[in-house]
């Protein structure tokens, strides 16, 4: 599934083919993915240009002049910028087509993606307004952490993972963060100790930025606005590298399952 450097990875590709590009027109092959495209949505998109286009968890906000088109990549979605006259492939669901003569193509194989449109604030938007704070903004901090973790007993990798305490902190990146700041996956988040909330705080933002500067991480669908596999796998410390030598201390690289997902650490480096 793609996460949050993988959609961010995804904006900043293809925001100089569609801000300030008027938009033509809107082809919808295939209305029924996740929630239902408006059957309204060509019409009002068409003629339009985007302002902006903005990044809000794991969604991306397409700015127009009158309203907003919101969209989710899913678990298995991607967008390219092409020729407008490049023939659609299977599971070539939307184009978006703009003034320049190229099309924005969104792919979803699974269909758990989704286009939708709003004529207010879209960050007030039902499934945007009570998202928690990024975890690249200033607003998300050792104290703020701190304060989230405070008297509960949840291992701290779940803590990370929970969308109502911080967003886009998927598995992979809460497995590598929480080996950075050297702290085990298991341990109770309310006892970690304050320069601990800062140390992972640190290594969070860390691990997101070096995986949107090597275009995120490829495991299984996710491709890039090029085309291309992200390579921030090829920098994984413990992810899915179960009994390989720590790239640390060569200790064996543990595996165990945590919350029904794999959870990854080295046993010296973290404690």
């Amino acid at each position: 599934m793609p996460e949050l450097p993988e959609v961010e990875t995804t904006r900043r590709g293809i925001e100089s083919s569609v801000v300030g590009r008027v938009i033509e027109k809107v082809i919808v092959r295939e209305p029924r993915l996740r929630w239902r495209i408006p059957k309204q949505l060509p019409e009002l998109a068409a003629g339009q240009r985007v302002v902006q286009l903005r990044r809000r968890a794991k969604y991306l906000v397409f700015d127009l002049e009158r309203g907003s088109m919101i969209l989710h990549l899913g678990m298995s979605g991607s967008l390219r910028v092409l020729p407008a006259t490049t023939p659609p492939s299977m599971h070539d669901h939307v184009d978006i087509v703009m003034d320049s003569g190229q099309c924005l193509r969104f792919n979803d194989p699974r269909r758990f993606g989704s286009l939708l449109w709003t004529d207010t604030d879209p960050l007030q938007h039902k499934l945007l307004k009570s998202l928690a704070p990024e975890p690249l903004s200033d607003e998300f901090n050792g104290e703020y952490l701190a304060r989230a973790a405070k008297g509960r007993s949840v291992a701290i990798k779940q803590l990370i993972m929970n969308g109502q305490v911080v967003v886009g902190v998927g598995n992979i990146y809460a497995s590598e963060a929480l080996f950075r700041a050297g702290v085990r996956p298991r341990r109770a988040a309310g006892r970690l100790k304050r320069p601990e909330f800062d140390a992972l705080v640190k290594a969070i933002k860390d691990v997101l930025n070096d995986a949107i500067r090597a275009g995120g991480t490829t495991l299984r669908d996710y491709i890039n606005p090029e085309g291309n596999p992200g390579y921030f796998r090829q920098k994984l410390y413990v992810y899915e590298r179960t009994k390989d030598p720590c790239r640390v201390c060569k200790t064996p690289i543990k595996h165990f399952v945590q919350g029904q997902r794999s959870t990854y650490f080295c046993p010296q480096c973290q404690k």
